[in-house]
């Protein structure tokens, strides 16, 4: 059994919680610290009615590293699940490096004062963390995350090699909200609204934001246009997956969803750059999240089912030819508030983050330096996604899919 320190107390962090707690055979002692102490107090409080474990609370700004590495030493953990903003991903790096300690996130590193979505930051700290016989994983969420490990499933049990892959992220949910997001404000509106890009014949390929639309027939959920977007796991994936000719990211919205979007566009609510308001600096997004509903309030009104995975076409492993697989998982929303109080998009996140952290502390997955998802054995993973409620199929479709 391993001592954890999760930081972040949002609801992806609410459902690893809770999903650490039941499988007390690999996770031993559970910490959980965010910049709100009464945030972490909430989850513990549900986690021991729940399930009867004891998670202990503590407060930390993340950001600030000398108490980072005060507080891991204090808890001496065999790893940091950094379940924070992305923002906080760099000091958090920086305070695992000085304590001595492994590392794992859901999402790559983004400066504060500009929406860019990239890897080289957190790649550029391999060498410390080979030298100091550390590991960090990075990006150990759904997507990304589960969809590298779908991939790289594909490539290991289907297909010799991929040409073509798009991964298509559907939430059929409804909350009976006039607009809100299902994770943090901020960080989803700066994603939706950044360009969107894609990788094809060995550049990327750069288109206005939401502005490139397909539909497609979900199962569980039905039609739904689904909008071209920029996705961490595009970079990941065409590093590790060279030979791809083309990859492409899709996530579903709703008209009303995007008229709103819109119009907080265009008066600058959006907006990422200072204003001055009654004398005070405000950035008019972090203003727009205060006030939109919180996340994880959403999980008792939210109801249907999210529909997340990929379509890889290439040549087969059999040798029968060009070939193309669709392999995916749904998750019903008032399931994943039945089992940890949270809805469907944060069950989607914190489970993999469960499910990663497994395969470190277990010393299943390991090695010296940071690494991203495709690295890894995808079939130790795919076999705890079946256990512990994110169950996945494959089919075979007839062609490649023509969007």
């Amino acid at each position: 059994m391993s001592t954890v320190l999760v930081i972040g107390a949002g609801g992806v962090s609410s459902v690893c919680v809770h999903k650490m707690a039941m499988n007390t055979g690999i996770f031993g002692e559970i910490h959980l610290a965010s910049r709100t102490r009464s945030k972490c107090d909430a989850i513990a409080a549900s986690v021991k009615q729940r399930i009867g474990a004891e998670v202990k609370t503590y407060e930390i700004d993340a950001e600030e590293v000398p108490a980072m590495v005060n507080l891991i030493r204090k808890v001496n953990p065999s790893l940091v699940v950094n379940l924070a903003l992305p923002y906080q991903d760099l000091p958090i790096m920086d305070a695992c490096m000085e304590a001595g300690v492994n590392y794992l996130d859901t999402a790559n590193y983004e400066p504060k004062d500009e929406a860019k979505f990239e890897y080289h930051w957190q790649w550029a700290y391999h060498d410390r963390f080979k030298e100091a016989g550390l590991m960090a994983l990075l990006g150990s969420g759904f997507d990304p995350g589960v969809t590298s490990v779908f991939t790289m499933w594909l490539k290991k049990h289907k297909l010799k090699t991929i040409r073509q892959l798009d991964i298509l992220d559907c939430n059929g949910g409804d909350h009976g909200q006039h607009f809100a997001t299902n994770f943090n404000p901020e960080i989803n509106i700066r994603e939706v609204t950044a360009p969107a890009r894609h990788w094809e014949n060995g550049q990327w390929v750069e288109t206005p934001a939401m502005q490139v639309k397909t539909s497609f027939d979900f199962e569980g959920v039905g039609p739904k246009n689904a909008y071209l977007m920029y996705h961490e796991e595009l970079e990941s994936l065409a590093k590790f997956v060279p030979e791809l000719e083309r990859a492409r990211f899709w996530m579903t919205f709703g008209d009303a969803y995007i008229t709103h979007l819109t119009v907080l566009q265009n008066v600058g609510m959006t907006s990422i750059d200072p204003i001055k308001y009654q004398g005070r600096e405000i950035i008019p997004l972090q203003f727009l999240a205060a006030v939109l509903p919180k996340p994880e309030t959403l999980g008792e009104t939210t109801k249907g089912k999210t529909n997340i995975g990929c379509i890889a076409t290439g040549e087969a492993l059999n040798g029968s030819g060009e070939k193309t697989f669709y392999i995916n998982n749904i998750c019903d929303h008032e399931d994943a508030f039945a089992e940890t109080g949270n809805q469907a998009v944060s069950y989607t996140t914190g489970v993999p983050a469960m499910i990663g952290s497994a395969m470190m502390v277990q010393g299943i997955w390991k090695g010296d330096g940071v690494f991203n998802m495709e690295q890894m054995d995808p079939d130790p993973y795919m076999d705890m996604l079946n256990a512990h409620g994110l169950p996945w199929q494959v089919v075979e479709l007839d062609r490649p899919v023509e969007f």
